[in-house]
């Protein structure tokens, strides 16, 4: 059995205005099925170590030292895509009583939550996400990595991400960053949050 592309759970325009389609046909057939190719192509390298990329990238010191920064990067690509798929909806959605409380005690509010969220996602240097987690005291964390690093890999659960790479919003929004972060708060998927806070609690 191979890694193989999450079909998009909507059609490529679903997101119009906020994500356009030809961002999503890109970034879905384009850059997320490189990951999954380079993904398997290192995993054939070690078949002893099994496909299981969420348990592997949370113990990155288990994978064989030859494949590790590959799986990082692409296996790390992947997860943090299938994710990110099912993260936005053309549907309007609103968190769960309970995550909206949990957001409230964390943050102070949800525009507090988003002003930090925000922040993590514009001053993100270069290529990388932005996430709100779920960390190891079982609390809501806003946080970011580099590149195709993922929260996993440091014992946290995401719950929301936010693709910052130039790839995920140049179509559209060039090079102006927090027009796209904006947008992206019009389609988040807040049920699919909701399941994620539940499951990681």
């Amino acid at each position: 059995m191979a890694i193989i592309l999450p079909d998009l759970p909507y059609a490529y325009d679903a997101l119009e205005p906020y994500i356009d389609a030809e961002t999503m046909h890109l970034h879905h057939d384009k850059h997320h099925q490189t990951y999954v190719n380079n993904a398997n192509v290192a995993l054939e390298k070690h078949p002893e170590i099994g496909e299981d990329l969420e348990a592997l990238l949370a113990d990155v010191e288990s994978i064989p030292a030859d494949i590790r920064q590959a799986l990082i990067n692409n296996g790390g690509g992947h997860l943090n895509h299938a994710l990110f798929w099912e993260l936005m909806t053309p549907e309007k959605t609103a968190p769960s009583a309970e995550l909206a409380a949990a957001i409230d005690a964390t943050f102070g509010s949800f525009e507090e939550f988003q002003a930090a969220f925000t922040a993590a996602a514009t001053t993100r240097f270069g290529s990388g996400w932005a996430w709100l987690v779920v960390n190891k005291e079982g609390k809501l964390e806003v946080t970011s990595t580099a590149n195709q690093d993922t929260p996993i890999s440091e014992g946290k659960k995401p719950i929301l991400g936010l693709d910052v790479w130039e790839h995920a919003y140049y179509v559209k929004y060039r090079n102006v960053r927090p027009d796209y972060i904006k947008a992206f708060f019009s389609v988040i998927n807040w049920n699919k949050v909701d399941e994620l806070y539940a499951a990681a609690k």
